[in-house]
């Protein structure tokens, strides 16, 4: 039995346990490596999760380590961890943004960062992909804050407001392919896709493509996906994320599709009208209907619709606001576009919110991580 110190914490609408890496770090070997030591905390293998802390659905189950930073202008590194349910596994290959903002509150209330006398800036790297984020944080006369009042579509808890943003987007190749849209033939049907990376790795489909308006109930959606796997796993091959043979990531390229604006309930039953917001997203997680959408998709969203004739661009039925507005099954999500002086998207801004739900020692099983190395 090995005692693995934590922090649970709720970033946005994701639940994510954070671990000091000087906690883990001398526990990976005696686990026979990181894999088996989340696997085994988490539960996993089995669908309930139920010998584990994972919470049985694909934004409950993630994890981060995090530690100090050693780069100059960064505070943090964190490494993601999205850890299967059903299977015994651990995806490397992605970001989410949700867990960042945790993060960023976390970095403060640990003491990893110095706090400010007004707000405090909190500089963040992934270590899965690189990017680097910021977390801005009030913090008044260097109070660090414990709850607070900002709500996010997607849950009626609140929290911590945080304001979250993606930098570097003008870095890098934006279209991975080089192509504003890709056409993916699938049984014989062909659908259009713009390729991004911007926030995450990204494959948005045109809802038309496959029947659909983008503003489908998520019991809709989860009729097709199937299909959206299976177009996921031809955008990888074609954004080079993957080669034919290779193991399939359910994390990445995020996949889904958009269209454009009309009326549609969300999840909790409220109306929102087409003029409320500027472009329908409907997103997979894993291997269901995301609930709302991730954070690292919102932003290849955006980013998405500063390429003229793309798909997201295409609903938008002109150039891209400042302000973007998402219709997704909870909700409008707003992101702010930043742009540099000739007009590239150079970061974009969410406002989001985050909560410590409990400080904990998790006891985790060695018969377990033994069948997870198995």
């Amino acid at each position: 039995m090995l005692t693995l110190r934590a922090t649970w914490m709720r970033g946005g609408t994701s639940k994510c346990w954070l671990f000091n890496a000087v906690d883990v770090d001398p526990l990976v070997a005696e686990a026979g490596g990181l894999d088996p030591l989340l696997i085994s905390a988490f539960g996993s293998g089995d669908p309930r999760q139920l010998d584990g802390v994972g919470g049985g659905s694909s934004t409950t189950s993630k994890a981060a380590i995090v530690r100090r930073a050693a780069a100059p202008g960064v505070d943090v590194d964190y490494l993601f961890a999205q850890v299967a349910i059903g299977d015994r596994r651990v995806e490397w290959g992605s970001n989410c943004g949700n867990c960042a903002t945790a993060i960023g509150l976390y970095a403060l209330q640990t003491g990893l960062v110095a706090v400010d006398d007004a707000v405090t800036t909190v500089r963040m790297r992934n270590q899965n992909t690189g990017a680097v984020l910021t977390a801005e944080i009030a913090t008044p006369g260097g109070a660090i804050p414990t709850e607070g009042n900002a709500p996010v579509p997607g849950t009626t808890a609140l929290g911590v407001p945080v304001g979250l943003t993606f930098t570097g987007l003008s870095s890098g190749a934006l279209l991975p392919t080089g192509n504003p849209v890709d056409r993916v033939c699938v049984a014989g049907r062909s659908y259009a896709a713009t390729m991004v990376t911007a926030g995450a790795p990204a494959a948005l489909f045109d809802a038309a493509d496959l029947g659909l308006t983008g503003a489908e109930d998520n019991s809709v959606i989860a009729e097709q996906v199937p299909l959206l796997v299976t177009l996921r796993q031809e955008a990888s091959l074609r954004m080079g994320l993957s080669k034919p043979g290779d193991p399939i990531s359910h994390a990445i390229p995020k996949v889904g599709i958009v269209g454009a604006p009309r009326d549609y309930r969300t999840t909790a039953g409220e109306t929102v009208r087409a003029d409320d917001y500027d472009v329908s997203v409907r997103m997979l997680s894993m291997l269901a209907p995301h609930p709302a959408i991730g954070l690292t998709s919102a932003v290849a969203v955006a980013a998405a619709s500063t390429i003229a004739e793309g798909t997201v661009a295409r609903a938008l039925h002109g150039a891209a606001p400042a302000l973007l507005r998402l219709g997704t099954p909870a909700g409008v999500l707003h992101v702010d576009l930043n742009r540099g002086p000739d007009g590239t998207l150079e970061s974009a801004t969410l406002h989001r919110a985050a909560r410590r739900i409990a400080i904990a020692e998790l006891f985790v099983a060695t018969t377990a991580m033994a069948a997870a190395r198995s």
